[in-house]
């Protein structure tokens, strides 16, 4: 699956070059050109439960709230603390790196930068913040995923899958309640540089459920009409 960046900058070409670059890079990109528009859509993630950014790349000189104020009010909500901020910004005086950190921020950019530093940079805070937490136990009702020892569990009972039942499992239970469509599972398990047809989802949607049902035979891949599919209870 892929990590999701938040870039709030007001400068349309900045920001097309930095979508450009990052999803070169193989990140999916969300924009904003104000905070206001960026805390609508943490708001909408909050609301339909959604998953957050896995990080903030937050330009510092904002129309209307800038992005020191931005970064301060994402510390104070606690469903936004822990999102990791980059600020960028053309302050580049001792003072002012030192007000971007206290405000928030895990790193400081000061522009021009080149987008090989700025993708260096993330990657470095990513990795940083990972290594503070990582999720080793994936679990919805009965189903459980061991990350660390890759091992399946079903009403204690291991469960044998292939590699893309594992991964088409993860998805879900890393994304509780929710429905995907095929061309959305497609995207996040298979990637977006695979040319498959729409069927091969089924196909492993089958094998998935068929595996399941040898141990329980409610823990089932729900169908959802005219939507898609997603983990029932």
């Amino acid at each position: 699956m892929k990590t999701t960046i938040l870039l709030i900058e007001d400068e349309a070409a900045i920001r097309q070059m930095l979508i450009f670059a990052l999803e070169a890079e193989g990140f999916h990109v969300s924009e904003a050109s104000t905070a206001e528009k960026a805390w609508s859509l943490l708001v909408q993630c909050e609301k339909e439960q959604l998953d957050y950014p896995e990080l903030i790349l937050l330009d510092w000189m904002l129309p209307g709230a800038s992005g020191l104020d931005f970064s301060k009010r994402l510390k104070r909500h606690t469903a936004t603390a822990k999102i990791p901020v980059i600020m960028l910004t053309a302050r580049g005086e001792e003072d002012d790196r030192v007000r971007g950190l206290e405000s928030g921020a895990d790193d400081y950019v000061v522009k021009p930068f080149s987008p090989r530093e700025l993708i260096a940079r993330i990657k470095a805070v990513l990795r940083r913040r990972s290594g503070e937490s990582v999720e080793e136990i994936l679990q919805i009702g009965v189903i459980k995923m061991d990350l660390l020892n890759h091992q399946v569990l079903v009403k204690g009972e291991e469960v044998k899958l292939g590699p893309t039942e594992y991964k088409l499992l993860k998805f879900f239970l890393q994304n509780k309640n929710r429905v995907f469509t095929r061309a959305q599972l497609l995207d996040s398990v298979w990637g977006h540089q695979v040319v498959l047809e729409e069927r091969t989802v089924d196909v492993h949607i089958r094998r998935l459920r068929k595996a399941l049902a040898k141990v329980d035979a409610e823990s089932q891949i729900q169908t959802v009409r005219g939507a898609g599919y997603r983990l029932s209870q």
